[in-house]
């Protein structure tokens, strides 16, 4: 599924920092129209941005209850048989051994270091 790009014209910063040019009768209508229809257009993206996110949100927990019901319930194994743990997408050997020394390092401190 292709994700839809969302362009916003203001960040809150510029919004926060925006100064209008004062005329005889207080701020100029046109500066402040047309920065009220960038904030306003803004706000529609954010209101399909939202939405979008929303729909998508509910479709994964829909196919997650879907097809999870069936992960949950493992098939009934023999108790000799030996499952392999299952590791996270894009998780290597190297990777789960570098976690387990940093912990140890953690854990241990320099300890580890003074031994040898």
């Amino acid at each position: 599924m292709a994700q839809e790009q969302f362009e916003y014209n203001l960040t809150a910063k510029e919004i926060l920092e925006k100064e209008f040019k004062t005329g005889l009768r207080g701020y100029s209508p046109e500066d402040v129209d047309e920065f009220l229809d960038l904030v306003i257009k803004d706000y529609g993206t954010f209101t399909q941005e939202i939405e979008a996110l929303q729909a998508e949100n509910i479709r994964l927990v829909q196919e997650l209850d879907a097809g999870g019901s069936a992960r949950r319930e493992p098939a009934a194994a023999p108790s000799s048989t030996y499952e392999t743990p299952v590791q996270p997408a894009g998780t290597t050997n190297f990777d789960i051994l570098k976690r387990l020394s940093n912990l140890e390092k953690h854990v241990f401190g320099n300890k580890l270091d003074d031994k040898e």
